[in-house]
């Protein structure tokens, strides 16, 4: 699929610094690990770390007190921490969507540059028009998407609480236009039977995901579960035995009495999955990968930009804050705000049936 001109030059920026990048020593990232917790308890700082960055960050986020999530835990963790500032590892919506939540805390991040292609594949002025041309519809829109176009639409989801709330407004009898990624827009559609129509977006590394080569591997590994993300392709989730968002995905490993997972995501996931089930087997869906000879190498590489040395670096010396215009952020908030608000609506619900 072709991708427009600013994610190409993004992504080539992103890949060569990850390429130019040194390995640091394990006696160097003790050095690391020991100054930045020392300049996290004296700023008061937390870690609010996204399941797509290396390990070893994972790892230091929750020792040091924080957490690795998803997008919308990210969101409510963010926004209920007491820390006064908030170091979000991951890309630079993550941190927006953290600043738009807690104005007043200070949200710093590794590297400005750390983007998502589906932000980039949906600018605020194209979107506009769009929706422009349909103003009977809903704008409903996913949390990978920059402030702006937060700010601008009726509705922000997470993969994790897309479906919920897709049906609500379904039930209301409201058409929707669904932004940016068109294939977790078609996953919601023939999921709920809404009417949507969708913006032409997608991520760079769950499109990359390949049905025939993903039909192959299942028939060698006939008792692998296969666990996909609802970013890919129509024709690899119809292979899955089960579609969901990152922290979905963990919780189905963890529960099911299956071994052996083939794991169609960003593979950062399969860190947390081997730490929360080690008994259990992991296997990378195949992808059209970065080369002619990669079969397997799903990872994002603005995820990938994220380094321990940067993050001490940014507290240390107070670079890389995340700011977000007033105006912007108080409409934005408005659209995660009321997200929030319905998922917790839905949590008490379940919550009532277990009882």
């Amino acid at each position: 699929m072709s991708m427009n001109i600013s994610i190409e030059t993004s992504l080539e920026k992103a890949r060569k610094l990850n390429r130019l990048r040194s390995v640091p020593s394990d006696h160097e990232l003790d050095d690391v690990k020991k100054e930045l917790l020392a300049l996290m308890r004296k700023k008061n700082a937390q870690f609010v770390c996204h399941y797509y960055v290396d390990a070893v960050i994972q790892d230091f986020a929750i020792s040091s007190g924080g957490i690795v999530a998803d997008s919308l835990e990210m969101a409510k963790y963010g926004k209920e921490s007491k820390a006064d500032v908030l170091i979000v590892a991951g890309v630079r919506f993550m941190g927006e969507t953290a600043k738009i939540l807690s104005p007043d805390k200070k949200v710093i991040m590794p590297n400005l540059a750390a983007t998502c292609s589906l932000d980039l594949g949906c600018e605020i002025e194209p979107f506009k028009r769009f929706c422009s041309d349909h103003p009977e519809r809903t704008v409903v829109v996913y949390a990978n998407t920059s402030a702006e176009v937060k700010a601008f639409s009726d509705w922000v989801v997470t993969s994790s609480c897309a479906i919920p709330i897709i049906n609500y407004l379904k039930e209301n009898q409201q058409k929707i236009i669904f932004a940016p990624d068109m294939h977790l827009g078609d996953y919601l559609k023939k999921t709920t039977g809404a009417d949507i129509l969708n913006w032409d977006g997608h991520c760079v590394v769950h499109d990359e995901f390949k049905a025939f080569e993903l039909k192959e591997l299942k028939l060698r590994m006939p008792d692998a579960e296969v666990v996909i993300h609802p970013e890919a392709p129509s024709s690899v989730i119809e292979l899955a035995n089960f579609v969901g968002s990152t922290s979905q995905m963990i919780n189905f490993v963890i529960s099911s009495k299956k071994k052996k997972f083939i794991i169609g995501t960003d593979n950062g996931l399969i860190h947390m999955m081997k730490k929360k089930a080690p008994d259990k087997q992991f296997f990378e869906a195949p992808t059209a990968g970065d080369g002619a000879t990669c079969k397997s190498c799903a990872h994002c590489p603005w995820m990938e930009m994220n380094d321990l040395r940067d993050i001490l670096v940014t507290l240390r010396d107070g670079k890389n804050e995340i700011l977000v215009p007033k105006k912007i952020s108080y409409s934005a908030r408005e659209s995660i705000e009321k997200m929030l608000a319905f998922n917790q609506l839905q949590d008490v619900s379940e919550n009532r049936k277990t009882l």
